[in-house]
């Protein structure tokens, strides 16, 4: 089996090449990425099996580039996209053309080869804000430019006929990984008491957010190539938590930890997502299973300021 990997060299995709690399039915494994982020620690991985991986660098709007590519490849996971915390604003004409063109451009190439199965990673952020729980059945409601742009993705992939399509609307990613972002708000956190000793909170806290640990995400983006599921949507997070939540854990692991409020008088609004259980490995206990990670996650960091 020949997999394809866009993104691959990113904070999701490094690990989940890692793990793809393990599977005996994997005979190759191709990364697609443009290291626009820098994403250089990819080479220098104990990646195991690593004479079936091959790395092209490329743009997902290259398509002369991809087209040769996805010949002989069965499945597509597409992770490749411009990215920012799930609620971001800036730069709306970036996310559109990468997000949105560059998902359409790589639909309308898988559309004429022979790929089986596609796995996107779009977002939580597709719902926009609510008070309720959102499932799939609830309709999209982005705010922000990066919502609209993953929404527009889900829906040029969906165009595809022949292909088994799986949308996965992902909460927000936190945990340690070769390739790690500290844009996120867990692994912001975690940064800044490891430096500054200090948590900086926007707004009161009472907002609820939808997180999932970086290892949860590859599980289930492995499983689904595994499982006999039906093409379509599927909402993956491990737990909703407040902000306030989160900061009280971190107090548990760093005693000395301060909390900065920045317009504590401002109410945020919140996002909370239902996990689908064909695919999510929920936690049974989530209060403690988030702290068991944030403390893996601490022991990953060299040494404290």
């Amino acid at each position: 089996m020949k997999v394809l990997v866009t993104g691959g060299a990113g904070y999701v995709g490094s690990k989940l090449v890692k793990q793809l690399s393990l599977e005996p039915t994997i005979s190759e494994l191709i990364i697609y990425d443009n290291l626009n982020q820098k994403n250089h620690n990819i080479f220098f991985s104990s990646i195991k099996n690593s004479e079936k991986i091959k790395f092209i660098i490329g743009d997902i709007l290259d398509s002369r580039k991809l087209k040769p590519i996805l010949e002989r490849v069965d499945i597509v996971y597409h992770l490749a996209a411009k990215v920012s915390t799930p609620f971001g604003h800036e730069e709306p004409h970036i996310y559109e053309q990468i997000n949105h063109w560059g998902t359409a451009e790589l639909g309308y190439l898988i559309e004429k080869s022979e790929v089986k199965k596609v796995i996107y990673t779009s977002s939580a952020s597709i719902y926009g804000f609510s008070d309720n729980l959102q499932s799939e059945l609830d309709l999209p409601n982005p705010t922000t430019a990066y919502g609209i742009s993953k929404l527009n993705g889900e829906k040029s992939l969906s165009q595809l006929t022949k292909q088994d399509v799986y949308v996965l609307r992902c909460g927000n990613v936190y945990g340690f990984g070769q390739s790690i972002r500290f844009d996120a708000v867990i692994n912001r956190f975690m940064f800044e008491c490891i430096i500054n000793k200090r948590i900086s909170v926007s707004g009161d806290g009472n907002q609820f957010r939808t997180f999932i640990h970086i290892d949860s995400i590859v599980g289930s983006l492995i499983k689904i190539i595994k499982l006999n599921l039906d093409s379509g949507i599927y909402n993956l997070t491990d737990y909703n938590f407040t902000i306030n939540q989160i900061t009280k854990v971190f107090k548990k692991i760093f005693n000395d930890v301060e909390i900065l409020f920045i317009n504590q008088d401002i109410v945020l609004k919140s996002l909370r997502l239902n996990p689908n259980q064909q695919i999510s490995d929920i936690p049974k206990d989530k209060y403690f299973d988030i702290i068991d990670n944030l403390n893996k996650f601490k022991s990953n960091f060299a040494f404290h300021v």
